[in-house]
C-alpha cells in the first residue's frame, strides 16, 4: 500500500490517499476520490508505515492527472473566480454580512464551495438557492474563523515574516493562554495576539521546551532560602534556568544548579 499526502491548495491542509501500486514523485498532480467528489491535488509527501497508525480513513488516488485534467482544473479555477464575484454581489443585494474569502469547484463540479467570514451567524439559505439556480450544482457556504481567514489571506507578522498559517502550517493546532504563561510572557493582547486577533500560532512551537526547562524553577514573588537567607524572587530566565532574588536590598542572580549545590 502506497500512501501519499495530497494538497488541494498551496500550503493547504494535507489529506492522505492510497495510491495502491502507483509510484508517484512529489509535486506530481493527481485526481483523488473524496467524500465530496473528485478533486485535483498535488502530492507533497510519501507516508511511512509508522504514520499510517494516525490516519483514520484512506480513500483512493484515481489516477495521475493528465493534460486534459489540468485544463479542466484551470477552467474550474476561472469559473470559481467569477462565481465568487457573483456571490459577493448577490450577498450585498440580500444585505448579508458576508466577507467572501474564496470559492472552489470540486474537480467534477459536483460541488461549489465558498468560504466566508462574518462576526455573526448568517442566514444564507436564500443566497444558496440563487447560486444553485445559476450553477446547477450543490452549493456549500462555509463560515470560517479568524485564524482560517488569516491563513487564506496571508500577511506579515510582528516578526517581519509571512504569517506561519499562510506560509508553513498545513494544519492549525489549538493555542492556549497557558502557553503564553509557560513562557513568562506579558499577557498584553498586543504582544501575544497575531494579525487574526487570536493567540499567535508560534506560541506552540517552543511550549514543550519551556515546560521542560521550567521544572524546579521558582515563580516571581516566591520566597526562597539562599545561602542561609530568605529573599524574594523578582525575575526568572526559564531557558537559562536561572532567576534573580532580592536579599537585603541586594539583587543576586542564581542558577538553579548553584542553588542545589549551595
Amino acid at each position: 500500500m502506497n500512501i501519499y499526502g495530497i494538497e488541494y491548495q498551496e500550503k493547504g491542509k494535507i489529506y492522505y490517499f492510497n495510491g495502491h501500486d502507483l509510484k508517484i514523485p512529489n509535486k506530481v498532480t493527481v485526481i483523488v476520490d473524496t467524500a465530496k467528489g473528485l478533486q485535483f491535488g498535488k502530492v507533497v509527501e510519501k507516508v511511512d508505515n509508522e504514520k499510517l497508525k494516525n490516519i483514520d480513513e484512506i480513500r483512493d488516488i484515481v489516477r495521475i492527472a493528465t493534460k486534459k485534467d489540468y485544463d479542466q482544473f484551470l477552467k474550474n479555477c476561472k469559473d470559481a473566480t467569477l462565481a465568487l464575484k457573483n456571490a459577493k454581489k448577490m450577498s450585498d443585494e440580500l444585505n448579508l454580512d458576508m466577507h467572501f474569502i474564496d470559492a472552489n469547484f470540486t474537480f467534477d463540479r459536483k460541488q461549489l464551495i465558498f468560504n466566508f467570514y462574518s462576526d455573526e451567524r448568517v442566514d444564507f439559505r436564500e443566497l444558496a438557492k440563487k447560486l444553485a439556480g445559476i450553477y446547477h450544482t450543490r452549493i456549500e457556504l462555509r463560515q470560517i474563523g479568524a485564524r482560517d481567514k488569516a491563513s487564506k489571506i496571508g500577511g506579515i507578522g510582528v516578526c517581519g515574516r509571512q504569517l506561519c498559517c499562510a506560509k508553513i502550517l498545513n494544519q492549525l493546532d489549538s493555542v492556549s493562554m497557558n502557553m503564553a504563561k509557560n513562557q513568562n510572557l506579558s499577557l498584553n493582547p498586543s504582544k501575544i495576539n497575531g494579525n487574526c486577533g487570536r493567540l499567535m500560532c508560534c506560541l506552540a512551537y517552543e511550549d514543550e521546551n519551556y515546560l521542560y526547562c521550567s521544572k524546579g524553577m521558582p515563580l516571581v514573588g516566591e520566597k526562597k532560602n539562599y545561602e542561609g537567607e530568605v529573599g524574594q524572587v523578582v525575575s526568572v530566565d526559564i531557558l537559562n534556568r536561572k532567576y534573580k532574588i532580592l536579599i537585603n536590598d541586594e539583587i543576586k542572580e542564581v542558577k538553579l544548579e548553584d542553588e542545589k549545590s549551595a
